[in-house]
């Protein structure tokens, strides 16, 4: 869900209201970059290099050819249906089946607190990095992590007033730690110390051909290309959307690929890929070796952890803020606890969905933190990328499916039936061969997540049915999250 939207939550008042199209091309733009870009390029492409060598880049190529069909899937949904409920609203009018319709809301929440619980753990790490602590041990991590999610408990809480131009200038602050990389790629290439024949140099460390080790790289990349379907939450405050809508959102995939392959071309270029999957600290990531190895002479790599930081933060608040709304309007529709729907009488922020999703986010920290399988951040990126591509599934069969519904004049229509091709690709990204051993602790995850939700639908059905005779269901979904 967008700043805006979260605002939104905390203004409004019992009545509904009319949202206010302020959204030109331009501003739509950036927010559809901000929203792409964040934790995922710092989070990811040091491992994903360490699958495919010198062509770490080819795996952000294909993530962004899936993100972009996929893509295709919601501008048909969202100029045919424009409300802000997203997946949880082309998959009810799809199928029309209610628990489908809980478990692709709450898998979008769960995707929430694992996109924010990544963030957490890589700003715990380039926090404690920035503040002179090389090598942070896993305890100071993880206790940074933690208090840095009760932080943004405690601004959830108070309520969040962010605007669209704030996004922007987060836009401007992600881009230029980005375009610090890159400089510093170029700058070591032109002076002869960086390689950039690397850049076609393929080598799997576990000997795998080319198109499985880009097939699970690919999987890896898919996390840092999440965040476009966010804007679908934007429509109601879009001016002309049908005519704005598509052309942007795929512009706004084009430029984030862009400066993601330049990133990973920098990487490659200044470090060699054997170092590269052993970054000096895996839960900050590799972009900070980069500026370290590329620039050690500039005081740069002091702020650079703190650009970081400052990156991702919004990212995470802005993923708690959609989750616990999410929570509340589910809980508020009576598919969810109704005490999972209780504001503050001053401020109206939901206290106990937002209670509910930290909590979640903390227990899920540090029993991942605990379990030694994998890096804390490759399991709970890896994770959220796989929730994702479950819903983008649906979302895809789903486009097919509402091809039954007449559309508005001048909708976008994605060509012939490229719905199956791209949920064919999404359904193909979720099997175990896109993940190594040691990535299997994502189903884990992700199963014990969906298992929590299970649980409380269906305590509030059991309480509807024996209680109040009330069926359990959604009766609103296209203000689920209002």
């Amino acid at each position: 869900m967008s700043a805006t939207a979260a605002a939104r939550q905390d203004v409004d008042g019992p009545g509904d209201t009319e949202l206010k199209r302020v959204l030109g091309p331009k501003l739509l733009l950036l927010f559809i970059v901000g929203d792409i870009l964040g934790a995922g390029v710092y989070a990811v492409t040091g491992k994903l290099a360490g699958q495919v060598g010198g062509v770490a880049w080819l795996p952000f190529l294909v993530a962004f050819a899936v993100a972009t069909v996929t893509a295709f899937s919601y501008l048909e949904l969202v100029t045919k249906y424009p409300q802000a409920a997203g997946a949880a609203l082309y998959t009810h009018k799809a199928f029309g089946v209610h628990f489908v319709t809980f478990l692709v809301a709450f898998t979008v929440v769960c995707s929430g607190v694992t996109s924010a619980s990544t963030s957490s753990n890589l700003l715990a790490a380039n926090l404690l990095i920035g503040f002179g602590n090389d090598e942070p041990s896993a305890a100071a991590t993880l206790t940074t992590a933690l208090l840095f999610m009760v932080v943004l408990a405690a601004i959830n809480l108070r309520g969040v007033g962010e605007s669209v131009k704030f996004n922007v200038l987060l836009t401007i602050v992600e881009m230029t730690a980005l375009a610090i990389v890159i400089g510093i790629g170029i700058w070591v290439v032109a002076r002869g110390d960086g390689d950039l024949g690397r850049v076609t140099v393929f080598e799997s460390p576990d000997d795998k051909g080319l198109f499985m080790a880009v097939t699970i790289a690919t999987a890896i990349a898919f996390f840092s290309m999440v965040g476009f379907e966010d804007s679908v939450n934007m429509v109601e405050e879009t001016k002309d959307p049908v005519r704005i809508f598509p052309r942007m959102m795929l512009t706004g995939l084009g430029i984030a690929v862009l400066i993601y392959m330049l990133v990973a071309i920098s990487v490659v270029a200044v470090i060699p890929a054997g170092q590269i999957a052993e970054p000096t600290n895996a839960e900050a990531g590799i972009l900070l070796d980069v500026v370290r190895v590329g620039a050690p002479d500039l005081p740069i790599d002091t702020l650079f952890p703190f650009l970081t930081v400052f990156a991702v933060a919004n990212t995470a608040l802005i993923n708690m803020l959609m989750a616990s709304r999410l929570i509340y309007g589910m809980a508020r529709q009576d598919v969810l606890p109704r005490s999972l729907s209780k504001v503050l009488p001053g401020r109206r922020s939901p206290w106990t969905a937002i209670l509910f999703t930290t909590v979640l986010a903390l227990a899920l920290i540090t029993v991942v933190t605990l379990d030694a399988e994998s890096s804390v951040v490759s399991a709970l990126s890896g994770t959220t990328a796989l929730l994702l591509l479950a819903v983008f599934t649906l979302v895809n069969v789903a486009c097919l499916v509402l091809r039954r519904d007449p559309a508005p004049d001048g909708a976008f229509r994605a060509p012939g039936l490229l719905p199956v091709v791209r949920a064919l690709c999404c359904g193909y990204l979720l099997g175990p061969w896109a993940r190594l051993e040691a990535d299997m602790v994502q189903y884990k995850i992700a199963a014990g997540l969906l298992a929590v939700g299970v649980v409380l639908w269906a305590l509030t059905w059991m309480t509807n049915r024996g209680v109040r005779a009330k069926k359990t269901g959604f009766r609103d979904i296209e203000h689920l999250e209002d």
